[in-house]
């Protein structure tokens, strides 16, 4: 190997890109799967395939959001074309919210062509948007660590016998989808027939495991985790952090006992307008004791940190019958279309404006590359009396 390709191959192997020029304005390139609702979905696909996808206005508020601060901003659809036309264009970095287009880590597909092709780019890395979708293993790696989970199980043929902790009622759900895929009334089984016809169903229609799990009947909560360690030495809102470097937005409360599918958190309620009739209600900061809102928020940033999330996520909590709260899921991808998804009603709820905080995560993500010299930190000093 010449001296000149074996120092490639070091650069390439290092946990960081070498440093990069600085400049203060950037070409960033919004990558994205859009949802095209005149189209007919393709046959055998779930009824509900590509919900997690989104719609042109959540890219172009994106795009009008990270152009405030004089950036330029293009759109490209994450699809199969996108190597070539990243090679064309020739981002500066990638503000990615794309989704994958199939397979049990569908979302680590752009992250892992972005690493390969030595593009910076927002968000978490390969491995945790590879784990983070599967929900099975997410779960395994927070109880492993002692988080709280309800009991689980996976099916991966459907009569494999049920294990002696999981009681009915049930809950029955795509073990590697998102956005309340697969999610709907029929999700809750109280008996053993109900349950086989519900896991015969996912694994038919969703040609993946089924997740059954306890069903968890009280109130239903998303925290929003912003930040890493360094985060005050790039922020332009330093202040947001706690000494951890972490910022815990506001709870958020997801009351669907009105909603379309009372109970459910589903793919149909989700899709429906805030305050729109059949919608669940969306209450932040929710209205709970602060030993529980402590709490709630200590799960989400220790959900965060297990996976290794970087710099934004959201994790859905549940009450058990008991009170206690159980770990649900976490989205390390989480919704940005503006008064609407739970991180920016969250982000609203204590005054955080849109721009500020698509821009924050895209800072957040360009320090990872060097893109971003650190500034001078002065730590919190005691106030005089």
């Amino acid at each position: 190997m010449t001296g000149e390709k074996s120092s490639e191959m070091n650069s390439l192997q290092e946990d960081k890109p070498p440093h990069r020029h600085m400049k203060r304005y950037w070409k960033i390139a919004v990558l994205a799967n859009i949802k095209d609702e005149t189209q007919p979905k393709p046959e055998g696909v779930p009824p509900d395939a590509f919900a997690d996808y989104d719609h042109i206005e959540t890219i172009d508020s994106l795009r009008a959001a990270l152009e405030t601060d004089g950036h330029t901003t293009i759109f490209i659809q994450a699809d199969r074309d996108l190597p070539y036309a990243l090679r064309n264009e020739k981002p500066d970095i990638c503000f990615n919210i794309a989704e994958g287009l199939g397979g049990d880590a569908r979302e680590a597909q752009v992250p892992a062509l972005l690493e390969m092709l030595g593009i910076p780019y927002t968000g978490s890395r390969v491995l945790t948007n590879g784990i983070s979708l599967d929900k099975t293993l997410t779960k395994r790696i927070w109880r492993d660590r002692r988080l709280p989970v309800a009991p689980f199980q996976e099916f991966n043929l459907g009569d494999e016998p049920l294990r002696s902790e999981l009681k009915f009622p049930l809950f029955v759900k795509p073990a590697r989808e998102g956005t309340g895929m697969g999610v709907d009334m029929k999700a809750i089984v109280k008996n053993e027939k109900e349950l086989r016809e519900r896991i015969q169903y996912i694994i038919n229609v969703y040609q993946q495991p089924a997740l059954v799990e306890t069903f968890l009947p009280g109130r239903e909560f998303t925290v929003g985790i912003l930040g890493r360690a360094d985060s005050k030495l790039y922020s332009r809102h330093p202040e947001w952090y706690e000494k951890d470097g972490f910022h815990r937005f506001p709870v958020l409360e997801l009351d669907s006992s009105r909603s379309v599918t009372p109970w459910v958190y589903s793919n149909e309620a989700k899709s429906k307008e805030v305050g729109a009739e059949g919608s669940p209600g969306y209450f932040c900061p929710a209205e709970i004791e602060p030993e529980l809102e402590k709490k709630l928020k200590y799960l989400a940033l220790r959900a965060h940190q297990l996976l290794n999330t970087l710099d934004v996520s959201r994790t859905d909590i549940r009450l058990d019958e008991e009170g206690n709260p159980r770990l649900i899921e976490i989205n390390t991808l989480p919704g940005l279309t503006p008064n609407y998804s739970d991180l920016c009603l969250q982000a609203a709820a204590e005054g955080i404006r849109y721009e500020d905080l698509v821009l924050e995560i895209l800072y957040l993500g360009a320090s990872r590359w060097g893109m971003l010299a650190p500034r001078e930190y002065i730590p919190d000093l005691p106030k005089k009396k």
